[in-house]
């Protein structure tokens, strides 16, 4: 059975707990679908103008942790193509910055969005500084009703783990309104912590570290979700 192939964007760094996370979780998700799942590191400074060359033989993809990213283009490339191709894509923590920027920028044409991080003077800073850092820290999300999230979870609400200081500037949040990319979970406060592609088979991402269950050997339901779309796509070509 030829093994279900992920490709994990990110610049790879062993001291980073979500990169050592990431693997196991993986392989738990392999372990209750039990198909053969093949995770591979693509580092975003290798995916050029030529995205499909480096990306078409990945049955899904997944947006890592640890931005900045040494391309934040690549990282942006390689998310396009997932939402283009249909293939199932995952994001966590940097992975749902970028995927926001993404889509402003190619769907709803925002040029000019930026990520306060990188770009401090951005004309439009869509990613921003949260109003409080979540740095090794856990909180309560509270899913939307009718949301894809809360249905994998199957409840109204969860307790997950973060390590950002960057989330979506609530001054924008508008922009999202009349899109399909739609809010699927926020925090107590009300800010947004989860986003979902409508009409794509699997697009969600999430500023908090799903990942992290892997850690105390559980296997996480957004994971298991996530890698079952995987062998979906594997399925049908």
């Amino acid at each position: 059975m030829p093994a279900i192939r992920i490709a994990l964007i990110g610049d790879y760094n062993p001291t980073v707990i979500a990169h050592q996370a990431i693997p196991k979780a993986i392989e738990l998700a392999a372990g209750s679908i039990g198909k053969p799942v093949e995770p591979t590191w693509v580092g975003t400074a290798t995916i050029g103008q030529d995205v499909a060359g480096v990306l078409s033989g990945f049955d899904a993809l997944w947006c890592t942790p640890a931005s900045p990213y040494a391309s934040t283009e690549g990282a942006l490339r390689a998310i396009r193509f997932a939402r283009e191709t249909g293939r199932p894509f995952l994001g966590t923590c940097g992975g749902f910055q970028h995927a926001l920027l993404e889509y402003a920028r190619n769907v709803l044409g925002l040029r000019e969005v930026g990520h306060a991080e990188v770009d401090p003077e951005a004309a439009m800073p869509f990613i921003a500084p949260l109003s409080c850092a979540l740095v090794e820290r856990s909180g309560a999300i509270l899913f939307q009703d009718g949301s894809r999230i809360g249905a994998i979870y199957g409840k109204a609400e969860a307790e997950e783990e973060y390590h950002c200081t960057y989330g979506l500037n609530p001054r924008y949040e508008h922009i999202l309104s009349q899109s399909q990319l739609k809010i699927g979970a926020r925090d107590p406060s009300g800010e947004v912590r989860a986003v979902e592609l409508e009409g794509h088979p699997f697009f969600l991402a999430t500023l908090f570290q799903p990942e992290r269950a892997a850690l105390k050997g559980k296997a996480h339901p957004l994971v298991n979700a996530y890698i079952a779309a995987a062998a979906e796509r594997r399925a049908v070509g």
